[in-house]
């Protein structure tokens, strides 16, 4: 199997951009923190690297690779952007709105309902990272009680 990171950096240059040392510095980054993180994680990292680099260098070229489609963002607690590599697949999240468990729902469970807002509304989605947010089985009864003092 060949190794991730070269495929990463090939279709940078297939889609005609350079692979920066920014770039590069970057998209390592966010592999070695392993998903989910946040702009100020990535810089945080980087600087400890490489200190030349600036945050809004961070924030741009995390922007390019988002729409270069090696990275996909997702909106967690209080709209926090979050990024982390794209996968082969889509795949998507629940999280628990009290205590914050995050749990990976495969794409196969969505899928139909894309599916069907294609059929129905003549759209197409291009989502490749949902987020639902709710309550988790132990945190069901708390939210209640919290919601319901008595």
């Amino acid at each position: 199997m060949s190794d991730p990171h070269s495929m990463f950096h090939d279709a940078i240059r297939r889609g005609g951009h350079r692979l920066t040392p920014q770039r590069k510095i970057i998209l390592e980054t966010v592999h070695e923190l392993g998903g989910h993180c946040t702009p100020d994680d990535v810089f945080r990292r980087v600087q400890s690297k490489n200190d030349a680099i600036n945050r809004a260098t961070v924030y741009r070229t995390l922007e390019f690779l988002v729409n270069q489609g090696l990275l996909t963002t997702a909106h967690l607690h209080a709209n926090q952007v979050v990024y982390e590599l794209a996968g082969e697949a889509p795949h998507h999240h629940i999280i628990c709105q009290n205590c914050g468990q995050q749990i990976e729902v495969n794409h196969t469970m969505v899928a139909p309902l894309f599916a069907k807002i294609g059929e129905e509304l003549n759209f197409v989605v291009l989502t490749n990272h949902l987020v639902l947010f709710g309550l988790c089985p132990d945190c069901q009864g708390t939210s209640a009680r919290l919601e319901n003092p008595e």
